[in-house]
């Protein structure tokens, strides 16, 4: 607030002091509205926060939900030295043998010596223009054109610039005193379908070899890589790629090297287990946060931000239900406290990780029926996302609507302290106009009164 000031009294007194003592008195219920709406501000904000731990929550039971979830696999191999593997959901429990006796190859030629070039800017068509056309395997024919004073580094990007599946580079066959350079053709892709036929080629180079000079030499052939699955019984593949998806059931096979490597494919429990611990740690984040602002403090006499809200009590009624809901469907298990699960006093989870390793080891089926949905009857993870979707349902969700209820109340917050802020100022205004008369009126005052005592003081004279 600017400070008040009325200069030059007729009775010595400054009433821009009172004026602003007087506002500061009216501005105190403005000031109580603008607390209640930062409260309801951070009230907002974290039950926004809250709304993004829910969604975190079911995120994590939604890993749990379906029968894929657990039929989780891993592969290991005898020699990460001759291939990588990896396992899906699909891939089939066992040890197999695979012998890798070749590698796929991608196509790779030179142009001869005989037409080398000194300088990679020498001008290598002889007339007006040359044509020069390619193919990989049985794609169609690719072709360009050079300018009569065309480079090989011009016959090189132009290659390069159609993306047609050859990568043009150029080597210095020579030496730095002596240079001879040829250009280099690779195919992007490997397998004996994929080989680069030159079909036409008017360059200096000649790669036809209509000079009987010029041609190519194979730096690398194309090749298919070659695979044989079994030991007693065999069954031989040949794949244009090193990347074998079709050799093993749900394996991915990644070859490096030839060689006979044991190939195993498990259950990957570890990573069902520690989806189990993620959902417990979701849910207990939630419960974390909500306790942390449901506290109430004596000395300040204010509770937190869910203190005293029924909608955060929903919460917790709801998500709570659904983990400690018993699966009918269930046989071995039927809650999660009989595969570690303990409810603590301040309702978070504590998970006894070796009583979880041993359900799953011993009863993997067990454990899995009482998380998924099976017949008609919903295992636990589907009870936790079908709770959460109540919650944040956009039209009747507790969550939802509890949202939408501060959010209109800190707009009709907005609005009341708008018009409070204009009832001010006109106030503020009406406050100068009186003192200002006031101060108009002691001016006067003041001169009458000067005016009588002079008159006094000559009468008394007089006699």
């Amino acid at each position: 607030m600017a400070t008040i000031s009325f200069g030059g009294l007729g009775n010595g007194i400054d009433f821009g002091p009172v004026i602003e003592q007087l506002l500061k008195v009216a501005r105190l219920p403005i000031d109580r509205l603008n607390e209640k709406k930062a409260s309801l501000h951070s009230k907002s904000a974290d039950y926004a926060t809250l709304s993004t731990k829910l969604v975190m929550l079911q995120s994590a039971a939604e890993k749990l939900r379906r029968a894929i979830s657990f039929d989780q696999s891993t592969a290991s191999v005898s020699d990460g030295t001759v291939m990588a593997v990896v396992a899906s959901s699909s891939a089939i429990q066992g040890t197999y043998q695979i012998q890798v006796t070749r590698l796929a190859q991608s196509h790779q030629v030179v142009s001869k010596a005989a037409k080398a070039v000194a300088t990679t800017t020498t001008d290598i068509v002889s007339g007006s223009s040359a044509t020069f056309t390619f193919q990989v395997g049985s794609g169609p024919n690719q072709t360009i054109t050079l300018g009569a004073t065309a480079t090989l580094e011009d016959l090189r990007d132009q290659i390069n610039d159609l993306g047609a599946g050859v990568v043009a580079s150029i080597i210095n066959a020579g030496s730095d005193a002596s240079p001879a350079y040829r250009l280099v053709l690779t195919s992007t892709s490997t397998g004996a379908s994929n080989a680069i036929t030159i079909v036409t080629d008017q360059t200096d180079l000649d790669l036809t070899n209509s000079s009987g000079t010029g041609g190519t030499d194979t730096l690398q052939a194309a090749q298919d890589a070659e695979v044989v699955v079994g030991s007693s019984s065999t069954v031989t593949l040949t794949r244009s790629s090193n990347i074998i998806t079709d050799a093993l059931p749900g394996v991915t096979l990644t070859l490096k090297d030839t060689g006979t490597v044991q190939v195993s494919v498990s259950r990957d429990v570890n990573a069902v287990k520690s989806n189990i611990v993620a959902l417990a740690s979701a849910y207990n984040e939630v419960v974390k946060f909500i306790n942390e602002r449901t506290t109430y403090s004596l000395a300040t006499k204010k509770g937190g931000n869910f203190f005293n809200e029924p909608t955060v009590r929903t919460v917790l009624s709801q998500i709570q239900g659904a983990l400690s809901a018993t699966v009918s469907g269930a046989t071995v298990y039927t809650t999660v406290g009989e595969i570690g699960f303990k409810t603590e006093r301040d309702g978070t989870i504590t998970v006894d990780e070796a009583k979880l390793s041993s359900a799953l080891n011993e009863n993997y089926t067990a454990v899995k029926t009482l998380f998924i949905n099976q017949s008609g009857v919903m295992g636990l993870a589907q009870l936790m996302v079908d709770a959460i979707d109540r919650l944040d349902d956009i039209e009747f969700g507790a969550v939802t609507l509890r949202k939408q209820g501060l959010t209109q109340s800190i707009n009709d917050l907005t609005n009341q302290i708008a018009r409070r802020e204009d009832a001010l100022m006109l106030y503020e205004e009406r406050l100068k106009r009186q003192y200002a008369a006031l101060d108009g009126l002691l001016r006067q005052l003041s001169g009458q009164a000067s005016f009588l005592r002079v008159r006094d003081d000559a009468e008394r004279r007089a006699f």
